[in-house]
């Protein structure tokens, strides 16, 4: 059947009817004083997401636009930082900041395990000259599934007193709890296509007091990721160059919903559905490939034994048209990955693991009797 198709990846993310019905309006000038309207609206809209007081802008450009954006507009060249990896996306941080001349320490976990802060702990203690510029990191490695523990990493970087934080929130900004100002972050990166709800093509930087003060050193290049004529247009709600109009009114929409939920019921329907797909796996004798302690709220990485994980989800695309996430590089076909972010109900959850238990029974790989794992799923559900 057509028009049928379920994503259960970690982005792009379902979009409420609602938020699609708002992009199909004709698009209106965006100097104009309605236009305004909506940017005064979203800036403090975002303001309220992030928790903070500080400036939030929005870039038209994807993710990695706002995570370039939050190197570009604190560092210099030759400066000194340190760069999380412990996955795709760490990969990416750190050859963003080598792109640009940074001289990158990089500290590193195997795929699947968490960032462990007392070793930035160690690095940022030895640092006595306070050479250190910047932490860099991913909070929602989605590649693994992996959550690591920005709280305390940013604990460390603010013992060190010089060095800024710059975090990829990208998959957990709207999952989980990020208080920016309570925690103390300066530098915040995300995207649409995720906790928001909307599709691709509007990213967000926020920044505090103390990365505005790193921005007066900086030297590297930019123009269109200028953060200064992006604060310089939101000061007057606007924007530097021509936005993304139509995701500007789904914008909107969307935080308007997520404001009627509430930041807790957000961060608690993520919890409540990561805990549910997780005993729904280990009930039907599949091993998570990211300890539970660790995982992120936004996804969860299965390592099937006996069977290749494109398989599985090349079958549950056909079957069932749920798409699913595969394994990157040197994980290709030895897990997927299952979203459960932003606009996902519980129906979206019990029909996943209906799915991959009917799928698995098909392919004469399941272990556990059927109905074992959406029965448990199920059970959570209703428990919490």
């Amino acid at each position: 059947m057509q028009d049928k198709l379920n994503l259960m990846i970690p982005g792009p993310t379902p979009v409420p009817e609602n938020v699609l019905s708002c992009m199909s309006k004709h698009p209106i000038g965006h100097r104009s004083g309605d236009f305004q309207k909506i940017v005064q609206r979203t800036t403090e809209q975002l303001k309220w997401l992030h928790q903070t007081t500080s400036d939030v802008l929005t870039i038209t450009g994807s993710g990695t636009a706002a995570m370039e954006a939050g190197i570009v507009n604190t560092l210099s060249k030759g400066d000194r930082v340190i760069c999380g990896d412990n996955g795709k996306f760490g990969e990416r941080w750190i050859k963003v900041a080598k792109a640009y001349g940074l001289d990158v320490q990089v500290v590193k976990a195997v795929w699947g395990e968490p960032l462990d802060p007392n070793q930035f702990k160690r690095i940022l203690e030895e640092d006595t000259n306070k050479t250190i510029k910047a932490v860099i990191l991913t909070h929602s490695e989605t590649s693994t599934g992996v959550i690591n523990d920005l709280k305390a990493i940013n604990n460390e970087v603010k013992n060190h007193e010089k060095a800024i934080t710059i975090a990829d929130c990208v998959t957990s900004l709207g999952a989980c709890n990020i208080p920016m100002d309570e925690w103390g972050i300066d530098v915040i990166a995300s995207g649409s296509q995720k906790g928001y709800m909307i599709p691709p093509g509007l990213s967000f930087v926020a920044m505090s007091k103390k990365a505005w003060e790193a921005n007066e050193q900086s030297n590297l290049p930019k123009f269109y990721l200028d953060l200064k004529q992006y604060l310089k247009a939101a000061n007057n709600n606007s924007n530097p160059y021509t936005p993304a109009i139509n995701l500007y009114f789904a914008l909107e929409a969307s935080l308007t919903m997520m404001q009627k939920e509430g930041l807790n019921n957000i961060f608690n329907r993520h919890t409540r559905h990561q805990k549910a797909t997780q005993e729904g796996i280990k009930a039907m004798g599949l091993n998570l490939f990211t300890n539970e302690s660790f995982g992120s709220p936004a996804i969860t990485a299965v390592k099937p034994e006996n069977v290749d994980a494109e398989n599985i989800r090349k079958t549950i695309k056909s079957d069932f048209d749920i798409l699913l996430a595969g394994g990157q590089d040197h994980l290709k076909g030895k897990i997927f990955r299952i979203g459960h972010l932003g606009f996902v109900n519980d129906r979206d959850i019990i029909s996943v693991i209906s799915a991959l238990e009917s799928t698995l029974s098909k392919m004469g790989k399941l272990n556990t009797p059927i109905g074992q794992g959406i029965a448990k799923t199920i059970a959570v559900l209703n428990k919490e």
